[in-house]
């Protein structure tokens, strides 16, 4: 998809993964915005990936299978998302991960007023857009993006070589 050298490939990983999650953070801490059970998990898949960069830059004799590992994360990183989207829209209903009745059957008045205190974001419910967009919206581009032109650099590595 885009022809960049290998190192480059995994700077841009580097710096994509790092704005997503340095985003995610503001908006949470600084703009107030309260992620939902999803969102915090769609966070995993750019930790992970900072994580196998900096590996790269150690172990450069990694690097295919690196691409590959980076592939299938951002790969899992675009189903989780549009899984999230899925919610948000409708189609999907709401599973254990996001639903906020869970406690509902609890009886001790200490276990409800902890619950009470904690803020339970609903995955259906967009607290943050961009230009009309949910914040779910943008990861599956990035995601699937990323899988794409990780998947084809992975296809591709012996003839780039």
């Amino acid at each position: 998809m885009f022809n960049l050298s290998k190192n480059k490939l995994f700077t841009v990983i580097f710096l994509i993964s790092f704005v997503a999650l340095a985003s995610a953070y503001f908006i949470e801490y600084i703009l107030g915005h309260q992620p939902c059970n999803l969102c915090v998990y769609e966070r995993i898949p750019y930790f992970l990936a900072i994580l196998l960069v900096l590996i790269n830059y150690k172990y450069n004799n990694l690097e295919k299978y690196l691409i590959l590992s980076l592939a299938i994360i951002f790969l899992i990183a675009t189903i989780l998302s549009l899984y999230h989207l899925g919610i948000e829209q409708g189609f999907i209903r709401e599973s254990l991960l996001c639903d906020l009745e869970k406690g509902a059957n609890i009886l001790d008045k200490n276990e409800i007023l902890k619950q009470l205190q904690q803020k339970n974001i609903s995955c259906k419910d967009v607290t943050f857009q961009i230009f009309g967009l949910s914040l779910t919206s943008y990861n599956i581009i990035v995601s699937l993006l990323l899988t794409i032109t990780l998947t084809t650099t992975y296809f591709t590595y012996e003839k780039s070589r």
